[in-house]
């Protein structure tokens, strides 16, 4: 049996049910003295080495552009939207990813990432994404983000290295 991947309505659909939860922003989030606006969006495009191929990892496989490194330049697209109506000083991690890889390239193959900032909860941020090569989409989906602050953030995570 093929199996198809999840449409745009069926996003929809989970996003609308997602909408239902409440909104709760931990405390010592940073102060957000300005939202982002909805339907900021950055492009990153760059071509796949060889590194960015399931073969680099394990020879028996394919020398297609992996998962992973389609998703690390919708992150990055995300990262970048938003990065000049930030508080001062602050970043955004990325939470969250729901992404369809769908169709396969191989290494020097161009590929462009898309962001577009679609929702905000406080400090919680909500991206449509999506990956093409020429007028092929090769991806698409959802990545979230929080906003924080990197002395914070960083001291939180290395309290739980130790």
């Amino acid at each position: 049996m093929k199996r198809r991947a999840p449409s745009r309505k069926r996003h929809a659909k989970v996003r609308a049910v997602r909408e239902k939860r409440p909104a709760v922003s931990p405390a010592g989030s940073p102060v957000l003295d300005r939202q982002p606006s909805l339907g900021l969006q950055a492009t990153v495009e760059r071509v796949v080495p060889h590194e960015w191929t399931l073969a680099h990892f394990d020879p028996r496989l394919p020398a297609v552009f992996s998962t992973p490194a389609m998703i690390g330049m919708m992150e990055h697209a995300a990262a970048q939207a938003v990065l000049p109506e930030l508080p001062a000083g602050a970043i955004t991690v990325g939470t969250r990813i729901e992404v369809d890889h769908l169709k396969a390239l191989t290494a020097g193959a161009t590929v462009r990432a898309t962001a577009r900032l679609v929702e905000q909860r406080g400090r919680f941020l909500v991206f449509e994404v999506e990956a093409s090569a020429a007028d092929v989409i090769i991806g698409r989906g959802y990545v979230y983000r929080a906003i924080v602050q990197p002395e914070e953030f960083h001291t939180k995570a290395q309290s739980r290295a130790s």
